[in-house]
Order: C-alpha cells, then structure tokens, then sequence
C-alpha cells in the first residue's frame, strides 16, 4: 500500500485528494493535510466582502467530508518538506509519502507594499473577507473615494473587476453613487488584459461597462505605497479613498521556500506532466506552481491560475499517480490550461474564455479567445458556486457530465495526453 499526501484542502486540493482516491480505491492510502478545519470556495468571498453572501454558507468540513470519502484527514500547518527522505514536518507529527501533492496555494506578498494590506483590503482569505465587510458596512455609513484594483506582480485580476463593478452596483442600490467617485487602478496594459491579453472583446466589454458606470482608470498603474487614505503610484499621482481593495502579488508557501523545492519567487518549478523536475514523486496543484509569464508589460504582471485550470492540474496529477502506481492503465496526461471564468457584475457580467492560456508552442495563436456579456452569466455564476459546495460534500471532483457540458457549451476540455512539446520559457519581467 502507497501513502499518497495531499497539502492543501482548496480549490485544488480537495478536488485532487477526492481524484485520488477514485482512481485508487482503498488499496491505498490519501492523506489529506490542511492548516484551516474548512474548505472555502474562495471566488466567492468578494460576495462576503459586499454583504451579498455569509462565509458560513461558501464553507465545508473538512473533518466531515474525509471521513465520509475515506480520506485520511491531518489538521496542521506544514512547516518543511525534506524531499529526499519524502517526510512532511508538521508541529505536532511527521508524515512519509510515497508521492505527495503540493496544493497549498500561494502567500500574499504584503510586505512589498508599504501599507499594503494595512490601509487596504482584500478578498484572497476569509479573513479579509470578513474585515472587508465589517470596513464597507461602516463606509456605506460614511461614503467617500472608492479605489479598486491591484499592485504590481498580482496575477489575478477576476476578483477585482468582480469587486469594482458589484460595489458601484450596491453603491446604486442604496442611493449612494452620486456621493462617491469610483477609481479602478491596475498594472494591467489596458482594461480587460486580466495577465492573459488577447481575448476578443474582453477589453471592449468591460471598458465599456467601467465607462458607463462613471469610473475612473488608471492602468500601467505601479502602487508604491498605501497611506491611511491614498495610494502613492509611482508616477508622482496621490490617489485619496474612504475604503480601497487593493489585490495583493503572491509568493510561494514559507514550506515550500524553506524545503528548497520552489524557484526565486517560491512556486514549484514542473514539468508537463506536473511533477517536480528533480523529485517525480512530488506534484504540484493550482496556485503553489510556476507558470511562465506570457509577455513583457510596462509593470510587471503575473499569469493568473483559474478555478477550472486548478480543476484539470487535480485530473492530470491524480491520473499520473494512478498510472505511476500501476492502478491505470493508461499514458500520462497534462493539463490543457483551457481556462473559463465567470465574472458577476450585478446587473449583468461577463465571461472570459482562453484556451488555451499558455500556447503550446511561443507565439501560436489560442484556440479560442473572447468574451461575452450578459445576464446570464451573473446566473450561471451564482448556480456554479452551489454546484461546487455539492461537489465538495459529494465527494467529486469533476465529473463526466461537466466535462462534457465545458466540451459542449464552451469548446473546453481539460487534460490531453503528454507530447514531447515544453511550455514557452517565461521572458523577462520588469523590476518594480
């Protein structure tokens, strides 16, 4: 019997802990490790943030669902991997692999910001979730300067549109929008990039909703600091606000720099096939890997990492495992980096398609690449995020009918079998 350790109970390693023990049965052992009790869907916390949903209602057990799904659940913060000895130090206990999942997601980085974090808000945990509301309820009381946006290096620029547009539409709902001058300032090159750039539509679409909203922007935006009512960019502007969200850049997990697995900045360097190019037997998850950056920007940006290219790591790590182990008969796969993203607006959203995100080969055009508007993604939204709870109690990870409704509806798929082609090398990035 193999013990297969999975760090990380989100988004990614959940999903992938549930895939495991799928494709393994009981004659081997998941072990599923997690520093926090619950699961949280965390694109849902900018709801959390506004007042529009409880963090209560986004949340699992932890406990519950692995006793149900026959995991082996381990409650503790990692603090070093020692991968030559394929031993995973937590405070209290030492755990052996035979293959262990790095799914832990990233850090913030609030400390390259001066204030970052401390004068500002964010949507990335539960806990700033919660401080965010308790903040937006006292500034409904109180309204002045709206800023939106997000610092050099973030990566994920979904939550902030979300953020921007659901609160100018609250703003609206309660009366207040004449009193408070709305600002969105990114590192973006222009609105609509979201780090990807080149999806059709994307940057018409939602200019034109910032422009007729009466918001403000600001991109090639580098904050330099965040005083205790304006921002500082680099460029001399003072930008003053009554409540902000600023996204924060990420870092690899503290573990995962202290074990000497991750790259300069922390996240796991892989191969295709998503194990760790000198440890096969480690594997990475969603937000902890490196992805190459697409293209040089005036301020530096990351490649965000999506809930659905989360899902299809998840696949393509716990098939790989399974055929490693000899339980399947089958080729490695890789992931496809297809990436699907609703955003929800309020009053109406958007939904931006990449596939794939990284093109195979520098320079090739993406599949597909555009974005549509409507109400229905507002729906569609609200109806994937209870899905997704159900999947997490249920036990699932992706199963066969969504992957066939992402082929159907969207064009989508999620893994495809491994080619002797490498990802683009990332290409120099500027220092802020």
């Amino acid at each position: 019997m193999a013990r297969v350790v999975v760090l990380g109970a989100g988004i990614g390693g959940l999903p992938t802990a549930y895939e495991l023990r799928h494709r393994l049965g009981d004659r081997h052992q998941v072990v599923l490790v997690s520093d926090v009790d619950r699961f949280t869907f965390i694109p849902g916390l900018v709801a959390v943030a506004l007042g529009h949903n409880s963090l209560e209602r986004l949340q699992v057990s932890l406990e519950t669902v692995s006793r149900r799904h026959g995991l082996a659940w381990v409650q503790g913060k990692v603090q070093q991997v020692d991968p030559k000895a394929k031993k995973v130090y937590l405070p209290r206990q030492t755990l052996d692999y035979d293959y262990l999942v790095i799914a832990t997601g990233a850090e913030l980085a609030l400390d390259v910001i001066p204030g970052l974090g401390i004068h500002s808000h964010s949507v990335c945990t539960p806990t700033h979730a919660v401080a965010a509301h308790r903040a937006w309820q006292a500034f409904l009381k109180d309204p002045r300067d709206l800023v939106v946006g997000a610092a050099p290096g973030a990566s994920c620029f979904g939550p902030a549109y979300e953020f921007l547009f659901l609160a100018e539409h609250a703003l609206r709902r309660h009366g207040l929008r004449d009193r408070v001058k709305i600002t969105f300032i990114t590192p973006e090159p222009y609105i609509g990039h979201l780090g990807i750039g080149g999806l059709a539509n994307s940057d018409r679409l939602t200019l034109d909703l910032i422009e007729k909203r009466g918001i403000e922007t600001i991109t090639n935006a580098a904050i330099t600091a965040i005083e205790q009512n304006c921002i500082l960019l680099q460029d001399g502007q003072r930008i003053p606000f009554g409540y902000s969200m600023i996204l924060p850049p990420f870092r690899g997990a503290a573990f995962v720099r202290a074990s000497g697995l991750g790259n300069e900045k922390g996240f796991l360097p892989l191969l295709p096939t998503l194990q760790h190019p000198d440890y096969p037997e480690i594997y990475g998850v969603g937000i902890s890997v490196h992805l190459p950056s697409l293209e040089v920007t005036p301020v530096p940006i990351g490649l965000p990492k999506t809930g659905q290219m989360t899902e299809e790591m998840a696949i393509a790590a716990s098939h790989n495992i399974a055929v490693a182990l000899g339980e399947l008969a089958a080729e490695p796969v890789v992931p496809t980096l297809d990436a699907l993203c609703f955003a929800d607006f309020g009053d109406t959203g958007i939904a931006y398609i990449a596939a794939p995100v990284i093109p195979e080969t520098l320079g090739q055009k993406r599949r597909l690449a555009y974005a549509m508007q409507g109400l229905w993604v507002s729906w569609v939204k609200a109806a994937f995020e209870r899905y997704f709870l159900l999947k997490m109690r249920w036990g699932l990870s992706v199963p066969w009918f969504e992957q066939w409704g992402l082929r159907l509806f969207f064009g989508l798929s999620l893994v495809r079998p491994l080619q002797p082609t490498v990802l683009p090398e990332p290409q120099p990035t500027m220092k802020v």
